[in-house]
């Protein structure tokens, strides 16, 4: 259920992670930094307050500054990781490496991590997640697993049953099975190191994983904002946020 504050400046900042891409509006086709409305609505229905991070130049300075601002982070869909972060040669089928956005993301994960900020993974975001802390990915799905299940192409999303694993952070929040909304057509192979596997699909696809460790880091595989009246997992990080930001007034 999202939060029935309506005191704007008590909701928590929540940054999320967009894409650059080339975009026409108007008279102007130029890159652009965007992203679909559905994040960010989600986040605002559960009670937050957004502000986008496109693609820019990183250092650990820039990372910090941007972590102070928010108070959780999403890590949004998107392209292919590159293959070369997990020590593999792109497969055929992958998107052309948008190294801007990896090099954004993966700093500001691996502080967020360290900062205890709350996170929530989306898709691309948990294949960022896995494969920052040491883990691989199943390049292209279908030749693993012989079906297009999780990705019919065309911007069409697909319904698949996961099952969560008991006493994960993400089955407290959604319960033991949810019918979620799909399309990637990659996944992960090796679980990277401090990560607990929280859902599978009856296919023994990993679907989401808990960060340990965290007070909130949770990264799935499918797409929560593509399933509008179900706002459980956003309602949760905006909680937790929420949470972080009362912290830190504290310690200040």
């Amino acid at each position: 259920m999202a939060s029935n504050d309506s005191e704007t400046g008590r909701r928590p900042l929540i940054g999320l992670t967009t894409y650059l891409e080339q975009a026409k509006t108007g008279v102007w086709d130029v890159p652009a930094a965007f992203l679909p409305k559905v994040y960010f609505e989600a986040i605002t229905r559960a009670g937050g307050s957004v502000v986008l991070l496109p693609p820019q130049p990183v250092d650990e300075a820039v990372v910090d500054r941007i972590l102070d601002a928010v108070d959780g982070l999403i890590l949004t869909g998107g392209k292919d990781v590159d293959a070369a972060r997990y020590g593999q040669v792109a497969h055929p089928s992958n998107d052309v490496p948008r190294t801007d956005r990896d090099d954004l993301e993966f700093a500001l994960l691996q502080r967020a991590i360290e900062r205890d900020i709350p996170f929530f993974g989306i898709c691309r975001g948990l294949q960022v997640l896995n494969v920052l802390r040491g883990g691989t990915l199943i390049q292209h799905l279908p030749e693993a697993i012989g079906s297009d299940r999780y990705n019919a192409g065309g911007g069409v999303f697909t319904p698949n049953a996961v099952a969560t694993v008991a006493g994960s952070r993400l089955a407290q929040i959604v319960g033991e099975q949810v019918t979620v909304q799909s399309y990637h057509h990659q996944a992960l192979d090796e679980v990277g190191e401090g990560l607990t596997v929280s859902a599978r699909g009856d296919d023994d696809i990993v679907q989401a994983v808990d960060v340990d460790g965290m007070t909130f880091g949770i990264a799935v595989q499918w797409h929560p904002e593509e399933s509008r009246d179900d706002l459980r997992l956003f309602d949760a990080l905006v909680e937790a946020a929420r949470d972080h930001a009362e912290s830190r007034q504290v310690r200040a």
